[in-house]
Parts: C-alpha cells; sequence; structure tokens
C-alpha cells in the first residue's frame, strides 16, 4: 500500500491534499482520480457552473507526477437534441 495526493489544480491555483490516500493497487489511480473529479463536477452543477478547466494530479509521496486527469475527459458533454415539427 502506497500513499498518494490528489491535488486540484484550475489553471491559476492549486488546492493541495494534505493527507493524501492509501491506496493499494496503483493501477486503480485513474479509476479513483476519474471519481473524485466527477464529485467535484456534481457539486458544481448544483451551483449551475461547471468549470471543466480544473484537473487532478496524483503524486506520490516523493512528489511524482503519477496521473493527470482533465475534468473534460472526466464527462460527456451532448447538445440538446433538435427537435423538427413535420
Amino acid at each position: 500500500m502506497a500513499l498518494y495526493y490528489f491535488h486540484l489544480i484550475d489553471g491559476h491555483q492549486t488546492l493541495i491534499d494534505p493527507e493524501g490516500r492509501n491506496v493499494v493497487d496503483p493501477a486503480q489511480l485513474g479509476v479513483i482520480a476519474l471519481g473524485e473529479a466527477r464529485a467535484m463536477i456534481a457539486q458544481d452543477v448544483l451551483g449551475g457552473r461547471i468549470p471543466l478547466n480544473q484537473f487532478i494530479e496524483v503524486r506520490d509521496e516523493n512528489g511524482k507526477l503519477i496521473h493527470q486527469l482533465s475534468f473534460r475527459d472526466a464527462v460527456t458533454i451532448s447538445g440538446r437534441a433538435e427537435t423538427t415539427n413535420g
């Protein structure tokens, strides 16, 4: 088990994860980051705004970048289907 930090970055500021998370399988880091990103996006939706310019950096105990996930890659945005009156 290793400790990984999931930092939130919005292009201007970095919100440091001070505690980190113990992860047994490093192959799951992308899945964990995706879940975190989607949870944050869901909270933002309640406020009426989705900031897709943010991303999560996953770093190990030594500060090495292990994984990065853009919020743009965490969701699929689809447009409203056009209807025709015929």
